[in-house]
């Protein structure tokens, strides 16, 4: 059966009259700001279309070749010097770095506290290995702290709220490493799982008290600002609850916890959000912020769809609807921050828009993913509107609504992620009947493509030019 010759309908809802919230763009930040070098105006330019409110540091050290930024090791590169000498700090290059994220981009400085991912090997390690002096790189990460916020060292006062203790410590032989590497070792299959066990509660421990040491060590010094972490590989509840534990027995709270989401279930990151809350409530941490700033559509072939070097693999990753950067993960986004709007969490950052290839928003020859237009999309129902109203979606169709300050506009994104229907129905209240409406229309064959569809009978009939993923913003 074609998919014309059968409608299918969705209905959705909309009360402009029932107000539940606030907008927050917190919500909607990215781990990329702008370049040393390469980055043009125009390139400046489309990131500040995707409306991002803050950059998050890590990895930038790896996207500005030949320059020693943001990683502890660049900003102090000897590390048996004296850390409260202020001239055996580095910082230039990551000044102008983070001047440029805030001055040309406008967004919020996150600083991730520690170095970027090292994939090297099981064995071969430079600068994620553990480091052999945590006091040490405590007063490290309070020097730059300083320099940022205080002004020392011929620095700034920028008012650098969030510091995140280093990244992703639970992954294996790339950012928290043993000297003789993290996999277990042995004769059989059982030596070498029970050895890697051992690793691993080892890697952990260590982490604790590295973590403990640095969170002491920044809040009695900068009482104002947040400081947590660790930006773990997930909401992995077994290390979460050994680090809060740790914290707990060392009477110090951490201002937030921080952890990452690659998935193309929506709801599996409601439900890490939810269960980052328990665990931080159970622990008496009940003011301890939730901070997902890695997160990712990631196709139904998951990491060994993106690393594998199969080409009819790598062929169904990277193209067509499904693809990594196709209309399913834009849809696949533009679901997830409308979910978060009214969820427990407090700031998320889309692992994305570093300029060309996988992880960006365009190809190598400029060409503009699906992903662009998608958060592109969400940017315009963020910074118009203020006040979220009540909105009821179904199935595989997700419905955010609200008003500007003044009340005189009001907007809804409708999403529909991987759905079958022909049509989705919204029906809305508060509106006056036959008033005219503007729709943009973004899926497989559409990019920000405004559409006609009149608005009567308090409803509207969106239809779908191609079975599967679409998303439509209409505007009053």
């Amino acid at each position: 059966m074609s998919f014309a010759s059968l409608v299918l309908a969705a209905t959705v809802s909309v009360n402009f009259n029932s107000d539940i919230g606030k907008f927050r763009p917190e919500l909607h930040s990215s781990g990329y700001g702008p370049k040393i070098a390469g980055c043009t105006q125009k390139t400046i330019d489309e990131i500040k279309e995707m409306g991002f409110k803050s950059a998050r540091t890590h990895d930038w050290a790896l996207f500005n070749s030949n320059q020693r930024v943001c990683d502890y090791h660049h900003i102090f590169p000897i590390i048996h010097l004296d850390a409260t000498n202020p001239s055996n700090y580095v910082f230039a290059a990551t000044d102008y770095l983070l001047k440029r994220a805030r001055e040309d981009i406008g967004t919020d400085i996150f600083f991730r506290l520690g170095v970027s991912i090292e994939h090297s090997g099981p064995k071969v390690h430079f600068n994620s290995l553990i480091p052999e002096d945590f006091d040490k790189v405590a007063e490290i990460f309070a020097g730059t702290v300083r320099h940022y916020n205080q002004g020392w060292a011929n620095g700034h006062k920028w008012g650098i709220k969030y510091w995140e203790i280093w990244n992703e410590p639970d992954g294996i032989n790339n950012m928290w490493c043993l000297k003789d590497g993290d996999s277990g070792v042995g004769s059989t299959p059982e030596e070498k799982a029970e050895d890697k066990a051992r690793r691993d509660k080892l890697r952990m421990e260590l982490f604790c008290k590295f973590y403990v040491t640095c969170l002491k060590r920044l809040k009695s010094e900068f009482p104002d600002i947040k400081v947590g972490g660790p930006a773990l590989c997930y909401m992995k509840e077994d290390y979460f609850r050994a680090l809060l534990k740790a914290c707990k027995e060392a009477d110090v709270a951490p201002d937030f916890i921080s952890w990452h989401q690659y998935t193309n279930h929506p709801q599996a990151i409601i439900n890490s959000i939810e269960k980052g809350r328990s665990l931080c409530d159970e622990y008496g941490f009940k003011d301890c912020e939730l901070i997902i700033n890695e997160w990712h559509y990631l196709g139904p072939r998951g990491w060994g769809g993106v690393w594998s070097s199969d080409p009819e693999i790598l062929a169904k990753t990277w193209q067509g609807p499904g693809s990594h950067n196709g209309i399913d993960s834009s849809c696949f986004n533009l679901t997830v921050l409308s979910k978060f709007q009214t969820s427990k969490l407090d700031q998320a950052f889309y692992y994305g828009c570093f300029y060309t290839g996988a992880w960006g928003y365009k190809n190598s020859f400029g060409n503009k993913y699906k992903i662009f237009h998608g958060l592109k999309m969400f940017s315009s129902i963020i910074h118009s509107l203020s006040t979220i109203c009540e909105s009821k979606g179904e199935g595989t169709v997700t419905v955010i609504a609200g008003k500007s300050k003044n009340g005189r506009s009001r907007g809804i994104l409708v999403t529909d992620y991987m759905g079958t229907d022909k049509e989705i129905v919204v029906k809305i209240d508060g509106v006056e009947d036959g008033r005219q409406c503007w729709v943009i229309a973004h899926d497989n064959e559409r990019d920000f493509e405004p559409v006609y569809v009149p608005f009567n009978d308090g409803k509207l009939v969106l239809k779908k030019t191609t079975e599967g993923s679409a998303a439509f913003t209409i505007w009053f």
